[in-house]
């Protein structure tokens, strides 16, 4: 991928890691488009950086997935990179009462809102870097976190997936699999301990410098290239 001049959307990027991917993108000299749900929170981001441009978009709606294409359509039909980092976490029992509830918001944010941004934008011309934001617990799972886990473990496999379906359209598929990473995933400080968003995005972009389409960092690099017996320890030490 080229690091340079680039139109980029990124979905969920007015905080966490998207926003760190934001601003790195933004200071190597790329043009951001970003897209996420709470207008108070791009306001934010944009008081900050008057030259990043923002839309509200709640991807956990069809409709409005397909009101983001014609928007990029008719504003910017240059956009060439699509990150689809937008993901919600949530730390729950499956014997809760709103489980199910919940859980359909998960697979809404964290599967379908990728898959159909991915069969939209693909049929940009200018389209050629999709970068997807995949996690560590698609490897081994987190129980506190089960929807959330295997969500990410689709969304993986569909990485790889897309990584070989797309070369005939010459479109470069590039997975980002970070580890718990200090944000407010899940809820504020239940994260607090973990390393920092600048860290993971220094060491992704020194991969993506190397043309790596596998970015790790961490517990993610350990847990990606882990046997099925180290995952079974894993497993078993994260879950007690």
């Amino acid at each position: 991928m080229n690091l340079k001049n680039n139109k980029i959307l990124i979905t969920g990027g007015a905080s966490g890691i998207g926003k760190g991917l934001a601003e790195r993108f933004l200071k190597d000299g790329n043009t951001i488009i970003v897209c996420g749900r709470r207008n108070e929170v791009l306001e934010e981001l944009k008081q900050k950086h008057p030259s990043i441009i923002t839309k509200v978009c709640d991807l956990s709606v069809e409709s409005k997935r397909i009101e983001l294409l014609e928007w990029v359509k008719e504003n910017h039909p240059d956009l060439n990179v699509l990150v689809n980092n937008a993901g919600i976490q949530n730390w729950m029992s499956i014997e809760e009462d709103d489980f199910f509830i919940r859980a359909k918001n998960e697979l809404a944010v964290n599967v379908e809102a990728p898959i159909h941004l991915t069969a939209l934008f693909i049929k940009l011309r200018s389209l050629s870097t999709i970068i997807n934001v995949t996690s560590g617990l698609s490897f081994c799972p987190l129980t506190k976190v089960s929807v959330y886990s295997a969500t990410k473990a689709f969304f993986h496999s569909f990485t790889l997936s897309m990584q070989e379906v797309l070369k005939i359209k010459n479109i470069e598929v590039i997975e980002l699999i970070p580890p718990a990473i200090n944000t407010d995933l899940g809820g504020k400080g239940i994260h607090d301990d973990a390393p920092p968003v600048h860290e993971l995005i220094d060491a992704v972009f020194n991969q993506l410098a190397d043309g790596k389409k596998t970015l790790t960092f961490g517990m993610s690099d350990k847990l990606s290239n882990a046997s099925a017996d180290e995952l079974k320890l894993i497993f078993e030490r994260m879950n007690k």
